[in-house]
């Protein structure tokens, strides 16, 4: 397994983004290499762990990469804060990161490159067989909203509270290839369709397909993107030993036969959004039942079948615990809404995601 961690760069005073990712990723590359590159706007720097199969060392690495991407930002008069969306008013234009592609990009998408400034966390998790990859994706899709919910961690957008959790999803849902992945009957489904979007000019190429899940482009992994960047390390460390344990059960099931649960295309998606506006705390979707559960339920439910998983890769106690402490202090949306109740404005809120960047188990309060 390893991640893709998207960060914003932030003035300490103002608290207003920076178009500095170039010289902050210049830094950081000291100590990072490769593995520490720009993103499509300037104010935007993503960095990367190895392969591991290890959660202690992935954690580990995750701490230390973020740490490399705080100092190099200190030595620019900088700070670093995760989460899925800016808090403040980002500014208009943005900066675009030069490039060929961005450029390609911006001309071809137009205004939906405006909202750029969004951040993710990706997780890969190693699958060399391409079609069964494409299985395990099948299995996965109906699991999307619960990941939805446990990494809601963008409640404010133009220096406003969205009212949903993850606004980070919505911006994200109204690209033409995003939110959901379909169901694939085989690799030559998936190969077709790549095809088709591709000649019809609705992607560049097969890296700009979107969806929540799908097979890396670039490295022989399946590549789960539901997450909003998270707030600490112990957020990610979360999502990566669930993502395993998602991957794992689904493998097991389908070396078993059991079929992968195909809720309609309309029903997920509706589903998808529910999570992203209540996160943690309101009702979602059940999609066996088709019918509101607590989605605090429905994630322990989930937790419940991973089980099995999760005490074969050893990280069961990483995980009930991680859980517990979000059922505690929330998710990252929650923690959000509680900085700027306790400080009055949204400058408070940067300030906590600016001291939680490289927190292990740290609240954002």
């Amino acid at each position: 397994m390893g991640a893709e961690e998207e960060y914003l760069l932030v003035d300490p005073v103002t608290r207003q983004l920076r178009p500095e990712a170039q010289k902050v990723v210049s830094d950081a590359s000291a100590e990072l290499g490769e593995r520490v590159t720009t993103e499509i706007t300037c104010y935007q720097v993503e960095a990367r762990t190895d392969p591991h199969t290890s959660l202690a060392a992935f954690a580990e690495q995750v701490r230390a990469m973020r740490t490399a991407v705080v100092r190099a930002a200190a030595r620019h008069g900088l700070r670093v804060v995760s989460t899925g969306t800016p808090v403040l008013p980002q500014p208009h234009p943005l900066a675009v990161t030069d490039g060929p592609r961005y450029a390609r990009s911006v001309a071809m998408f137009g205004a939906l490159d405006d909202e750029q400034t969004i951040c993710a966390c990706h997780l890969h998790i190693g699958i060399p067989d391409a079609d069964l990859a494409l299985q395990v994706s099948n299995h996965l899709r109906s699991r999307l909203p619960q990941l939805v919910a446990l990494a809601a961690n963008s409640p404010y957008w133009q220096g406003r509270d969205t009212g949903y959790a993850s606004w980070r999803t919505l911006a994200w849902a109204r690209w033409p290839a995003a939110g959901p992945p379909p169901h694939f009957d085989s690799t030559a489904h998936f190969d077709a369709l790549v095809e088709d979007l591709t000649a019809t000019g609705t992607i560049m190429d097969r890296g700009g397909l979107y969806w929540d899940i799908r097979p890396s482009h670039h490295v022989p992994t399946l590549e789960i993107r539901a997450f909003d960047a998270t707030p600490t390390v112990a957020d990610t460390v979360l999502l990566a030993a669930v993502t395993r344990a998602l991957v794992a059960t689904a493998l097991a099931d389908i070396e078993a036969g059991k079929p992968a649960l195909r809720p309609p295309s309309d029903l997920l998606r509706t589903a998808c959004w529910r999570a992203a506006r209540d996160g943690l705390t309101g009702d979602a979707v059940d999609l066996h039942a088709r019918r509101l559960q607590p989605a605090a339920t429905l994630i322990e439910r989930m937790l419940d079948d991973l089980r099995p998983a999760l005490l074969h890769h050893g990280d069961l106690d990483t995980v009930t615990t991680g859980w517990a402490r979000l059922r505690t202090i929330g998710n990252g949306a929650e923690r959000q809404r509680a900085a700027h109740r306790k400080g009055d404005s949204p400058s408070a809120v940067v300030d906590a995601l600016m001291q939680a960047v490289n927190a292990a188990d740290q609240a954002c309060d």
